[in-house]
């Protein structure tokens, strides 16, 4: 089995002909067991069950679609974050923090509004090979599974091989705490009209056996904001340029990808190289292993930099079932203190610290 993509999904459908109107509900539940090495706060190694993810994070979704004719629909998605551990909410505690949009469609594309995911997503999806999983890429950059935003209107249209969107928010978060999914910057304001704005785009280009695709996300800061993000007024910026490609070689896929950051919320480190490289390959029908390298590394400045190895065994016990065992390591540079997992807070290392961790869990799709 290959889990391709960060929302792979299966659901059931709900049809009425009277309004020409699908209803689609669907779900995940992974959840898993997890140990941690070198651990600064608990003087060695951690036993778990992660929150976050494992390799696809937890959700509950509606999707639904009218038939309006004359090829417009609308259309709508709700969808629910949770961890499977305590069944709290995820992203930062809101009901639909995942999604939550409704707008139109039709052969032009769609446009929809309300809380959804920025083109950085949509531009990464077939390239990061191991997604959002519990030692993905988000452990060196946690923006990148949580690249949502609120109050925003999107773009989305695929023509031929190519595919380009777009976003813009008139404020990209309203949730505060200690979550790269509630940074407190709401925006909406008579005094600052620029606080907390965010704009994306892309362009993607797809063909069945490689792809690649371009990328820009930049959200501005705002008086009052969050401190952790020190994105503290409208004139401060935090951007990120994304070109990735993909090729597939017989049942194998191998994928590369650049993220670079321009981020005025860092005095010490603002400017970074984000490098990833992945593989896939199915050894049977049910088993596939998978991997990823990624390297950050800082312009201007020294020892910080942190490296990061995963490495995945996903065995598909039927279509909606898949038992998953997988291994990350990270080297930091000696003033780096990066976790090697994102499945939960308070997993760091000490600074220079290097660090290991396994997680064994089982993941099922409804």
């Amino acid at each position: 089995m290959t889990i391709s993509k960060w929302a792979a999904l299966s659901g059931l459908v709900l049809t009425s002909g009277v309004y020409a109107q699908s209803v689609t509900i669907y779900g995940m539940l992974d959840a898993g067991i997890e140990s941690v090495s070198n651990v600064a706060s608990a003087g060695g190694s951690i036993t778990r069950m992660p929150s976050n993810t494992g390799i696809i994070p937890s959700r509950l979704g509606f999707r639904g679609k009218e038939d309006l004719g004359g090829g417009l629909s609308a259309i709508y998605t709700l969808e629910m974050g949770f961890g499977v551990d305590t069944g709290a909410s995820g992203q930062g505690g809101r009901l639909f923090g995942r999604q939550s949009t409704v707008g139109f469609s039709g052969d032009w594309g769609a446009v929809t509004l309300g809380r959804q995911w920025t083109m950085l997503f949509w531009s990464i999806l077939d390239s990061d090979i191991v997604g959002p999983s519990v030692y993905g890429i988000g452990s060196l950059d946690n923006y990148i599974p949580n690249s949502r935003i609120d109050n925003s209107i999107a773009y989305k249209g695929k023509f031929g091989n190519v595919t380009v969107g777009g976003t813009y928010s008139l404020g990209r978060d309203t949730v505060n705490g200690n979550s790269p999914a509630a940074t407190g910057c709401a925006g909406e304001s008579g005094t600052d009209t620029s606080a907390c704005r965010e704009w994306s785009a892309m362009l993607k280009y797809d063909t069945p056996s490689w792809g690649a695709a371009l990328g820009y996300d930049t959200m501005k800061g705002g008086a009052g904001s969050w401190a952790a993000a020190n994105l503290t007024s409208s004139d401060k910026t935090d951007s990120r340029l994304m070109v990735n490609g993909y090729m597939k070689l017989s049942n194998a896929k191998v994928a590369v990808g650049l993220i670079r950051r321009d981020n005025d919320g860092s005095t010490i480190r603002p400017k970074s190289n984000l490098w990833y490289v992945g593989a896939s390959y199915p050894l049977t029908p049910a088993w596939t292993i998978d991997g990823t390298y990624a390297m950050l590394k800082y312009k201007d400045v020294s020892n910080y930099d942190a490296d990061l190895l995963a490495v995945r065994a996903l065995y598909a016990m039927s279509k909606q079932t898949t038992l998953y065992a997988q291994v990350g390591s990270i080297q930091n540079d000696s003033l780096s203190a990066v976790s090697v997992s994102g499945g939960a807070a308070g997993s760091n290392p000490a600074a220079g610290g290097s660090q290991t961790g396994v997680m064994f869990g089982v993941n099922h799709r409804f």
